[in-house]
């Protein structure tokens, strides 16, 4: 059984700016819980024991979000990719790490729905030089396109104009130590980096079994606000019942699948769910719509939010139309104040972005 298994975590999360100058995309929030959180767990439930995380310049955001693994019973190392010099170039760096074993790669900003213990389990039974994970695409010029025949990958496109399927890469791999081999012949891309695809098409090339595995459920790449939105949608979706540890009024309606953590107070306020309300929040005359994660200790108050996530100590306040489909980072303010004249005031950062209804 494969037990190790490696992330990469040392990209910079550029379509995540302005969030991403602050924060590693992989301990941003989702559901309350850091992303990075999900791809451990699914790694352990999968039967993954060792676990390799190569990190960059985020490394001590990463190290403080995730420590040793001993909270969810599994070992983890660093590996420290110090120049973006690629995917394979990452992969590279594990070679001792890996110490001639087979293992398990997810690129650290993807999640899917139903887990990898079914990569884990094919590759069990044939033991290929690569396993590389595909899904279904409606636009495959926007991905890694997959040419199989005979059960085998015989091809590999990236964003190719006239693709020969729809079966895009899903970010999810298993490979055999000969893969450090292939890395070692692989030539740089026009852009300077290591290309994990390249790696892939040499095994090809030399006639090894590269193993198609078709992925089932829903698959989510977080690179940009709306993917992390949406997937917090997904998450929010799973929880299955109410429950309230926190302190909410007589005035206020709270319906279906909310979770209100301890210390938390709603007042005068209607919140439908599924919605999660982070410790220590305090949510006074407002509405929260569905699918909206709110940090700990988040202020909203007269104000409507709904579809977002709202990350900690940030503080809504009296904002008349309603906020959707929302990223708003940490200790962000959001208010309305009656100045005459009347004015609009901003404190914006690189790449922000500001919509009025």
């Amino acid at each position: 059984m494969l037990k190790k298994g490696l992330l990469l975590c040392a990209g910079m999360g550029s379509r995540l700016r302005p969030i991403t100058y602050t924060s590693a995309k992989h301990v941003l929030p989702v559901a309350n819980k850091p992303l990075i959180h999900y791809t451990i767990e699914m790694l352990h439930k999968a039967g993954i024991t060792e676990i390799g995380i190569v990190v960059g310049v985020n490394r001590h955001e990463i190290e403080g979000a995730v420590g040793d693994g001993s909270r969810w019973g599994v070992e983890v190392d660093y590996i420290v990719q110090d120049n973006p010099l690629g995917t394979a170039h990452a992969v590279s760096l594990a070679q001792d790490w890996a110490a001639g074993a087979p293992f398990l790669m997810v690129l650290g900003d993807i999640l899917v729905e139903n887990g990898i213990t079914s990569v884990v389990e094919a590759f069990a039974k044939n033991h290929p030089a690569s396993v590389v994970v595909l899904h279904k695409t409606d636009n495959p010029h926007q991905f890694g396109i997959a040419e199989i025949e005979n059960g085998r990958i015989v091809g590999l496109e990236e964003k190719p104009e006239s693709p020969k399927s729809n079966l895009a890469v899903a970010g999810i791999y298993v490979f055999q130590p000969c893969i450090f081999d292939v890395i070692g012949k692989v030539k740089p891309s026009p852009r300077g980096e290591l290309e994990l695809p390249d790696a892939l098409r040499e095994l090809i090339a030399r006639n090894l079994v590269v193993q198609p595995l078709m992925l089932e459920g829903w698959w989510k790449d977080t690179g940009k606000p709306e993917d992390m939105i949406d997937l917090n949608r997904l998450l929010l979706e799973k929880i299955t019942e109410a429950s309230c540890r926190g302190n909410v009024d007589g005035q206020s309606s709270v319906v279906g699948r909310v979770v209100i953590e301890s210390s938390a107070v709603v007042e005068r306020s209607i919140i439908r769910g599924p919605v999660i309300v982070g410790p220590g929040s305090m949510i006074r005359d407002a509405y929260i719509g569905p699918y909206t994660s709110i940090g700990p200790g988040v202020t909203i108050e007269g104000s409507e939010v709904e579809y977002s996530i709202i990350m900690e100590k940030s503080v809504i306040s009296g904002i008349k139309s309603r906020i959707g489909s929302s990223l708003i980072g940490k200790n962000v303010r959001i208010t309305h104040e009656r100045l005459m004249p009347s004015e609009n005031r901003f404190v914006l950062g690189d790449s922000s972005l500001v919509n009025f209804a």
